[in-house]
């Protein structure tokens, strides 16, 4: 039997950390990282386990030191922190393997300092490398030949997580995209055959998740609609469970722009309760699309601009991911995208420079041509070397971007615009009126004090006067509008998550400090 630690590494401040609003909501991280309680439910019953979240608890080297086996994982922002970990790790005399999606692209990164590396997917490889270790003849390097089977994934151990520090819930849905954009390490993962898991799956995951006391899910999926076909069941499955447990979860998640084409899956995820849908926009300008591969966003059927419009109509709110630093880019990109966004009310938008993924067909494609930044830290915050324009106007161009679309007046302009129509309502609420709904008066009598609770953090704990004097004269705006206690906290979480966004843009214009890449 080993005994086994799996540690997922404290993440830098960035865009989706939401460090700078989660002191607000009472909360030490945004999300669970899927990986770890999925890897502790792949662990034999034999085995022990225990799992450790560097974002919400400090790690016990004590408890590590003990342990037969620490694995570790984590992305490529995570990488600086992996090392440092692992090094520690090495000196205490620690058997150390690690797997996740920066190991799978960069395998040697960590050099010696890992025992055993798992490549890819790990339903097959994580239970095998136990069998063979405990045996004694593990291998170093773990890969999966086929694509893990979704129906025979086994519902997480959300119970060996400190869910009660986490802001939100995340559940996987399915994997894998049948796009091929060109920056893209998903495809190189997961593959472009969407995979889902069955819908008494994803109903025992919800009712798992529910029991945490989590609310609010993130649905994983790096494109939920991949296979639009199959998701229409499952999401009906979902809205069945919502009813008949009276909606106890909101969700959100990403999906392709193709989504505005079908009206049918837009309603089934509104009915399911989706408030949002996070869409690759990636470019307002379609050369840079059509150099990307990004097909799917130029298709027949209308204008960026108005399927982003017809998502919101259905009763999604809209976030998005930019791209600054194509081939076809010029200096004149910065201005289009920042118009772009505003004139889509677009809250939110994870605006970034173009970064080359190793693996991704782009990072191949930059390193033919001699244009990869290839040391580890990088000075103008990504590696790709653009083409049009220098790698000065780049870094200067994306720091404008960020710090204008966050500026307070434009930001609101962009929210109030979708917020402040009358019409306007997401989810459930969309179809149901909450005034006629059973049992809904003390559900909304609770996001009632919750909205006077936020608002007085925001008011007592943000140190501008400016921006305080702002959101109080924004929420005084609304109120006249819309009076619905959970339409109130909605609006009161984009304030917080604005302050967010303004507080690392102004980080990120500072010289002084480590250029971050939101992208």
């Amino acid at each position: 039997m080993a005994d086994i630690v799996i540690i997922n590494p404290r993440f830098e401040i960035s865009y989706w950390g939401m460090e700078h609003a989660l002191p607000f909501i009472g909360k030490r991280a945004n999300l669970p990282v899927a990986c770890l309680p999925l890897l502790a439910a792949l662990t034999p019953g034999e085995h022990t386990v225990t799992l450790i979240d560097e974002n919400v608890e400090p790690i016990d080297w004590e408890r590590c030191r003990r342990a037969d086996i620490v694995g570790i994982t984590g992305m490529s922002v995570q990488r600086f922190r992996m090392k440092e970990i692992l090094t520690e790790l090495k000196e205490m005399g620690c058997f150390c393997v690690a797997g996740g999606p920066w190991v799978t692209v960069q395998e040697d990164y960590f050099g010696d300092l890992l025992d055993v590396i798992f490549v890819g997917e790990a339903e097959e490889t994580w239970p095998k490398f136990l069998d063979d270790w405990k045996h004694g003849r593990h291998a170093s390097r773990y890969e999966q030949p086929e694509k893990s089977d979704m129906t025979k994934v086994p519902t997480p151990r959300f119970d060996l997580l400190r869910m009660k520090h986490y802001a939100f819930g995340s559940l996987q849905f399915s994997r894998g995209c049948p796009f091929q954009c060109e920056f893209c390490d998903i495809i190189v993962t997961f593959g472009r055959r969407p995979r889902l898991k069955t819908s008494a799956q994803v109903i025992a995951e919800l009712e798992a998740i529910r029991k945490t006391g989590i609310s609010i899910v993130f649905i994983v999926d790096d494109n939920l609609i991949g296979n639009k076909k199959a998701i229409k069941p499952v999401l009906k499955e979902v809205i069945a469970w919502q009813e008949r447990n009276n909606y106890p979860l909101t969700l959100f998640t990403e999906a392709s722009i193709d989504l505005a084409d079908d009206a049918e899956l837009m309603e089934l995820m509104v009915r399911a309760n989706f408030i949002a849908t996070f869409i690759g926009i990636e470019s307002p300008d379609e050369e840079s699309l059509r150099e990307a591969k990004k097909f799917q966003n130029v298709r027949a059927g209308g204008t960026l601009l108005e399927k982003v419009r017809r998502i919101q109509d259905a009763g999604m709110e809209v976030w998005c991911g930019m791209i600054m630093g194509f081939d076809n880019d010029d200096e004149g990109i910065f201005e289009r995208q920042i118009r772009f966004v505003q004139d889509a009310r677009i809250a939110f938008s994870m605006s970034g420079m173009l970064a080359a993924i190793p693996k991704t067909p782009l990072h191949s494609r930059l390193a033919a041509e001699g244009r990869l930044d290839t040391s580890d830290v990088f000075e103008y915050g990504t590696n790709v070397i653009p083409l049009n324009m220098s790698r000065e106007e780049l870094r200067d161009g994306y720091i404008r971007v960020l710090n204008e679309i966050y500026e307070p007046k434009r930001y609101f302009e962009r929210t109030d615009s979708l917020f402040l129509d009358p019409k306007f309502d997401y989810g459930i609420k969309k179809y149901r009126n909450w005034l006629t709904w059973p049992g809904q008066y003390g559900v909304e009598l609770r996001f009632f004090f919750q909205a006077i609770g936020l608002f007085l953090r925001l008011m007592t704990r943000i140190p501008e006067d400016d921006l305080r004097r702002e959101y109080r004269r924004r929420l005084w705006g609304l109120l006249k509008v819309h009076r619905r206690p959970g339409f109130v906290v909605g609006y009161l979480f984009h304030m917080t998550m604005h302050y967010h966004a303004y507080s690392l843009a102004r980080r990120v214009a500072n010289p002084e400090m480590q250029l971050i890449n939101s992208y």
